[in-house]
């Protein structure tokens, strides 16, 4: 791969990103910001924060999509602060790491700045207000990185540990702890709505299916350390960034590797961006190499090439840079082979071999292709035999060379053997309902002796008649799931016309089902998925379709209804129901509620607060995030009544009322040391008190101060 556009920066690149507005954001290592034009690297501005970072291997910077915030890791790595980038003004700080901050993060919504620590613990900011609003999960071990999902549902951390902690940011619950991996996780990234990749120290790769918390798949063939990682807007490609230097390409609609080497440098990768509107890949490097490749590198020559059928280079071009294998020119050129070998088929069973050849042309110099294509000429040497055969009645030979070269069963010749042979099992079925008519019955299947896959359904069919009589009894009488037992039971029923009716009627209604279900006729579709239950090869598919829809038609209800309670209750649940419009509107309101009750609650305005967030009182799967809310709310009283010199016994009060209502919480310790600083003669011990906790939280527990 040629490199595109190159520029040296002096200082390793520890961060890259495209902004909203198309410009490149690069980070080194010494804090030094710069905007610049994304094809021709000229700068467009930027600034220095004086910050020369101790470790640069986690994410210790961080900007939100459109650059208008900004975190970072200090000098000494016990700090973590929150910035407005237009006006450099410090928004918040957070020191209360016990030890050094290892990764800083905005969320998607540009809610929240998150602080991590080597102590496992990570701190939340309301960027709003710039105060502490709430913890995540502890890790018992250093955090490594920060992921979040593109809708800025859900967050995840990873530690060395070897954990995987799974968060709601729309519900500020805990959903999970994934445990999988056998060394420090070390790199995470959401992608496809439920999927989550994590990367490990040996650089083992799970998929993770974020709703059930199960192993989805990993990915095989990372051979080095990896330092960085990208996926595209599309979610089409993975890039890994490796310690040697190496990018590796997946596939991640299959997850196979596309590529092992895609790209070699000298230096480690450092960063990845990604450039959709040129499908620019952009790495930065230990070294301060700035570099930017086109990832359809040939895409031109490979047009002129398919012109010209010049498969011979095309193959060349592929090996150059297989990402071309993901562009419509490789799509008609896969369309065009497929057409061709179609053809040369037909002509082959004419016995032209010499027309074959012409017709497959330069597809003989493809690799890839030309071994299929010595393969059917091998295959299709016999073919004259098979049509003598099967023309002389001998049919047991003309079989096993059907079976020998499967290509012959997709001739006219085979089709019409078959269509002879299931005529004549029907034929012989029918003579068998009558008591008399087993002598016709052989006479009828006699051809077909010796024939070792027909034998058996012969076999079965003489010893199982009354087997007929009740499939045919069962499918009059519309018993699909009896009819499919019996099948499960006598695999020679699979032989009969009427099966394969039964087949045809069950891939009808499950078209129709699509059809109703793309359409939004919910009832219907429920309907049709119902019968298409006693199908087997419908079944658990069928099954997973009725679940589903029974929950949109019991949401959608809700939804009309105005039952939002109903509604975000079962979005808890079912989390395919937040990807419907219905369900993103929710989301929508509550993420503009939730700003609207933050911003209440950094200023202790408890009646506010209560009006903002009254239509959620009664949903239950909003408890927790209600009570850490409020919870913050009756934390920036506490601060606010010890700043204003409130009397001990008050601010005694005030902490046993939020340790009973919400246990004993980071806030609150923090606070109790304050107070204790304020106050050296408290007898108040936290570890005495009677303590609630978030999960016990009700609504019916709001005050109007936490002092009374």
């Amino acid at each position: 791969m040629k490199i595109v556009k190159g520029k040296g920066l002096a200082k390793p690149i520890i961060l890259l990103k495209i902004l909203e507005d198309k410009r490149a954001l690069v980070v080194d290592s010494q804090a030094t910001i710069r905007f610049l034009k994304v094809d021709s690297f000229d700068l467009l501005g930027g600034f220095k924060l004086g910050i020369k970072y101790r470790h640069y291997k986690t994410s210790v910077i961080s900007f939100c999509d459109d650059a208008s915030y900004f975190a970072t890791v200090t000098s000494t790595a016990r700090e973590a602060k929150l910035f407005n980038t237009k006006t450099k003004k410090l928004i918040s700080k957070m020191g209360r790491n016990h030890g050094e901050v290892t990764v800083v993060a905005i969320d998607p919504l540009k809610r929240y700045m998150f602080s991590c620590g080597d102590d496992g613990k990570s701190f939340v900011v309301d960027i709003e207000s710039g105060k502490f609003i709430f913890t995540l999960p502890h890790h018992s071990d250093t955090i490594n990185d920060i992921a979040f999902s593109k809708d800025g549902n859900w967050v995840a951390t990873a530690s060395y540990d070897r954990k995987i902690s799974l968060f709601s940011l729309s519900t500020l619950t805990p959903k999970n702890v994934l445990k999988s991996h056998s060394d420090p996780v070390m790199h995470l990234s959401f992608f496809h709505e439920n999927k989550l990749l994590s990367i490990d120290k040996n650089a083992s790769a799970i998929i993770w299916n974020i709703y059930d918390g199960k192993v989805f798949g990993r990915l095989e063939g990372i051979h080095d350390s990896v330092e960085s990682l990208f996926i595209d807007k599309e979610e089409r490609f993975l890039f890994l960034g490796t310690t040697l230097g190496y990018i590796i390409v997946y596939d991640l609609e299959t997850l196979e590797l596309i590529s092992s080497q895609y790209i070699k440098l000298n230096s480690e990768i450092l960063s990845i961006a990604f450039d959709e509107d040129n499908s620019l890949l952009l790495l930065g490097t230990q070294k301060g190499e700035l570099l930017s490749y086109d990832i359809f590198e040939g895409l031109d020559y490979f047009k002129a090439l398919l012109k010209k059928r010049a498969f011979k280079d095309i193959e060349a071009l592929l090996k150059k840079n297989p990402l071309l294998k993901y562009t419509q020119p490789y799509s008609d050129l896969e369309s065009f082979w497929s057409v061709t070998l179609q053809k040369a088929k037909l002509i082959l069973q004419n016995g032209d071999r010499d027309k074959a050849m012409l017709l497959f042309g330069e597809f003989r110099y493809m690799s890839n292709k030309n071994g299929i294509i010595q393969k059917l000429l091998k295959e299709y040497e016999e073919f004259p035999k098979f049509t003598a055969l099967a023309k002389s009645g001998k049919l047991a030979l003309a079989y096993a060379l059907a079976n020998k070269y499967p290509s012959y069963q997709e001739s006219s010749i085979y089709k019409a053997l078959e269509k002879r042979w299931k005529r004549s099992f029907s034929e012989a079925q029918r003579a068998l309902l009558d008591p008399r008519g087993a002598q016709q019955a052989k006479d009828m299947l006699a051809p077909y002796r010796g024939i070792s896959e027909k034998t058996r359904f012969i076999q079965d069919l003489f010893a199982k008649s009354d087997v007929y009589r009740q499939f045919r009894e069962a499918l009059s009488k519309k018993e699909f799931h009896v009819c499919f037992e019996l099948v499960r039971q006598n695999s020679f029923l699979k032989e009969l016309p009427e099966y394969e009716s039964l087949v045809k009627y069950g891939d009808s209604l499950y078209e129709k089902a699509k059809k109703s279900m793309d359409l939004g006729e919910i009832h219907q579709a429920i309907k049709l998925l119902r019968v298409l239950e006693d199908f087997e090869m419908y079944k658990n598919e069928a099954r997973k379709f009725t679940l589903d829809l029974e929950s949109k038609a019991k949401f959608f209800a809700a939804i009309k209804d105005e039952d939002i309670a109903t509604a975000f209750d079962m979005m808890e649940n079912v989390q395919s129901l937040l990807m419907t419009p219905e369900g993103r509107e929710l989301e929508s309101m509550w993420s503009h509620d939730l700003h609207l009750a933050n911003a209440a609650a950094a200023q202790a305005k408890i009646g506010e607060l209560k009006k903002i967030l009254d239509k959620y009182m009664k949903i239950h799967s909003k408890y927790i995030a209600l009570a850490t809310i409020f919870s913050f709310a009756y934390m920036v009283e506490l601060e606010s009544s010890l700043q204003k010199g409130v009397q001990k016994s008050i601010l005694e009060k005030g902490i046993k009322n939020y340790i009973l209502n919400f246990g004993v919480t980071e806030q609150i310790e923090v606070f109790y040391n304050l107070f204790k600083e304020s106050y050296p003669d408290t007898k108040l011990n936290l570890e005495l008190l009677t303590k609630g906790s978030f999960s016990m939280w009700r609504p019916s527990m709001i005050v109007n101060s936490i002092l009374d």
